[in-house]
């Protein structure tokens, strides 16, 4: 995370994303756009997703999430942003 200061994004996503290599392809989207954090699956269903990194490369990450791998079946995507703490050293399945 180099640049600008670095942000964090909150990501709740619904849909068919559990089966269908959602985590695994998050992680790899991440680990392009030089993100850190984790990815997880939710008890409802969904997937649930906190990364950091540069604005531009979250923005661009957002952006994927509302697609997600070609299997998945994205319906909503609810987000917040905050202050980055730091706290990961890479992008991980939780």
């Amino acid at each position: 995370m180099s640049g600008a200061a670095a942000v964090r994004l909150h990501l709740i996503v619904s849909g068919r994303v559990q089966g269908v290599f959602y985590r695994a392809s998050a992680v790899s989207e991440a680990r392009r756009l030089g993100l850190a954090g984790w990815v997880k699956n939710r008890f409802d269903g969904g997937v649930e997703i906190v990364a950091e990194g540069s604005r531009e490369g979250l923005t661009s990450f957002r952006a994927w999430a509302e697609k997600g791998p070609r299997a998945a079946r994205v319906e909503s995507v609810e987000e917040g942003w905050r202050v980055a703490t730091g706290e990961f050293s890479g992008f991980t399945i939780r």
